[in-house]
């Protein structure tokens, strides 16, 4: 059975000898990631569907230098990335302070009283913890936020995170660790 990986690389090596439709196949596999991703940078819609079209152009125009050292979508992460960022930076915008969209705080262990009820003080908490996160999170420098994003939302490996970070795996664990830290920290406070 052929991995993912192996199967963008097939794709890959297409395009670099000249099959256009095979990069069509990468862009449609993953072009709801690169939108979703692009998203956490930029909030219009229209214009997150033309950033993200304009690092898919980016990334066909570089994939002659591709080598495979990562995976495809990894090096297209970066690219997305860097490609909003860029956007935001053209438009005199700063990038966001907050690397990652939270639509549930339910990731992180709660107390036991707020599971399972529906009352408004426990929705209350629940927008409280939400915000106690957000502010968390958007106090961590930059480079453990992207560590934490990537771990937590987009669901990478150590190895991965740190291909797309351009360092160690152990200094991949180290900025988890402490986001992670910071975080229960804030959280902590709030169920005290």
């Amino acid at each position: 059975m052929t991995s993912a990986r192996e199967t963008d690389q097939r794709l890959v090596e297409r395009v670099q000898k000249g099959d256009k439709r095979a990069f069509d196949l990468l862009v449609k596999k993953y072009q709801h990631k690169i939108i979703a991703l692009v998203g956490r940078y930029i909030q219009d819609h229209h214009e997150m569907q033309d950033v993200a079209q304009e690092a898919f152009i980016k990334a066909y125009r570089a994939l002659g230098n591709f080598r495979a050292e990562s995976a495809f979508y990894t090096w297209m992460y970066r690219i997305a990335i860097n490609t909003a960022k860029n956007h935001l930076v053209s438009r005199s915008r700063r990038p966001p302070g907050n690397d990652v969209d939270i639509d549930e705080a339910e990731i992180y262990s709660v107390s036991p009283q707020m599971k399972d009820s529906d009352t408004p003080e426990a929705n209350l908490m629940r927008d409280e913890l939400e915000e106690r996160i957000y502010s968390a999170i958007n106090a961590l420098p930059d480079d453990l936020k992207t560590a934490i994003s990537l771990r937590e939302f987009d669901g990478m490996s150590y190895e991965e995170i740190a291909e797309v970070m351009q360092c160690p795996v152990g200094t991949v664990r180290s900025r988890i660790f402490r986001a992670r830290e910071a975080i229960d920290k804030a959280v902590d406070s709030l169920m005290a």
